[in-house]
């Protein structure tokens, strides 16, 4: 037998009783109320600047075995330190120590990883204010410092 109220003067009831289930939700009070911004290393926007600290390689999670190509990288507007994905075929190649990057999220599931690099939530958009695909496919070339 169901518990919930009905009837024409259940109004009050079936209020309160959603309020107690309000945030039952996963997720639901923390996208309400923009909790994950406070802990967000890009603030709310979509992109940021950094500049490029260490080049890294990540090891991959199970049943894959490989080394994810990654960057250290420190966000200039904060200072915060991130890692971020190279992805692309040896793109790894045209990122250097102190070149300055434009970083994004990843895409990942609920502002988390995607796939199966462990922790890495940042990937590589831009290096020297050129794309970093167009430097992969040939398109463009890295600007020397000249």
């Amino acid at each position: 037998m169901s518990k919930k109220t009905k009837g024409l003067f259940a109004g009050r009831q079936v209020v309160n009783r959603r309020s107690k289930f309000k945030f039952s939700q996963k997720g639901k009070r923390e996208k309400q109320f923009d909790i994950y911004k406070k802990f967000d290393p890009l603030e709310g926007a979509p992109m940021a600047r950094a500049m490029v600290l260490e080049k890294i390689a990540v090891p991959c999670k199970q049943p894959h075995s490989a080394l994810r190509k990654c960057v250290k990288v420190q966000i200039i507007k904060n200072g915060k330190v991130v890692i971020a994905f190279a992805p692309g075929n040896n793109a790894i190649k045209y990122i250097d120590e102190h070149n300055e990057v434009i970083i994004a999220r990843i895409g990942g599931p609920k502002r988390g990883a995607k796939g199966d690099i462990p922790g890495v939530k940042f990937k590589v958009t831009k290096v020297n204010n050129i794309s970093l695909n167009q430097l992969v496919k040939g398109k463009k070339e890295k600007p020397t410092g000249r």
